[in-house]
């Protein structure tokens, strides 16, 4: 019992400090968007971050699998997509929007995992996903086309991808090393995004490069720490802890580029993070159920 107190423990942890410091990366890759491209950023990222993991199997120790390599891949290209969505959605939209549409993942965590892994969901799942769709038209405001466009759709579909991934992660922590999954996630990224970067690329100066070169450590470290979270702690419970990494990010958005949400953001923040929080307890609870009664047949 002591020792699930501490699985827990260290996975609501370790969910924290990555929400934190993602956010950290969050404001580099903004700061860096302002001249760097964002598939180039992406390239940066996913290169400094194959090499560093590299060198952390070799002096682990760690070899590559030789099977569930397939499985390993697609959890690299739905990181990689999400990636390339996710960076241009942060260099073209206010920071606090773009985490906030990213932060639906759940939504599509949930979805995806009825069609692939064939989960079973209560009803009153889906009759809360309204109110988180209610919440995305909010912060995005395609009335008003205030901040409706296209890094608007990037940042949605970067938390669907980032859904897909969850649920990868999920699949391949019981039977992979963290440093195995993270690398096919990084080698993957830097291969997708050279020839999308390729007619684009702009040669950093010395601030471009301390900007890229941060990104792509901070970045890594913040990976290690989701993929432990994931791998100590259920999914569900670390999906809720992250949304504390909001608050971290609309403090970084403040304070370098003094964004300020507006009413509608606002409310479309506390809709998304509410709905998003009640899915995922409503999810967890037809799992306990599911269990309690698999221990009665049994």
């Amino acid at each position: 019992m002591i020792n699930k107190n501490y699985a827990v423990i260290h996975g609501i942890l370790y969910a924290i400090a990555s929400s934190f410091i993602f956010s950290i990366m969050n404001a580099f890759v903004k700061l860096a968007a302002g001249t760097i491209p964002s598939t180039e950023i992406v390239f940066f990222r996913s290169a400094i971050g194959t090499i560093m993991i590299l060198c952390f199997m070799v002096k682990g120790k760690i070899k590559l699998s030789k099977n569930g390599v397939p499985m390993l891949a697609l959890r690299g290209c739905c990181g990689a997509l999400y990636m390339i969505f996710y960076f241009y959605a942060l260099a073209n939209m206010p920071l606090i929007d773009a985490i906030i549409l990213v932060n639906i993942s759940p939504l599509f965590s949930i979805l995806l995992s009825r069609i692939f892994l064939k989960e079973k969901n209560p009803i009153s799942v889906y009759i809360a996903m309204p109110l988180v769709l209610a919440g995305v038209m909010f912060t995005v405001k395609p009335i008003g086309y205030s901040s409706f466009s296209a890094a608007a759709l990037f940042g949605i579909l970067a938390a669907l991808f980032s859904g897909a991934a969850g649920i990868c992660i999920r699949y391949l922590g019981q039977k992979y090393h963290t440093y195995e999954i993270i690398f096919y996630f990084m080698i993957t990224a830097t291969a997708v995004s050279v020839p999308l970067m390729w007619n684009d690329f702009v040669v950093p100066g010395q601030q471009e490069w301390f900007y890229l070169i941060c990104i792509g450590v901070v970045s890594l470290i913040a990976q290690i720490f989701l993929t432990k979270a994931f791998t100590h702690e259920n999914a569900v419970i670390v999906e809720i802890v992250r949304y504390i990494g909001i608050a971290f990010n609309a403090t970084w958005g403040f304070v370098f580029w003094a964004e300020i949400p507006d009413f509608y953001s606002i409310l479309g923040m506390m809709m998304i993070i509410g709905g998003c929080i009640l899915i995922t307890k409503l999810k967890a609870g037809q799992k306990r159920l599911e269990a309690n009664n698999a221990i009665k047949k049994g």
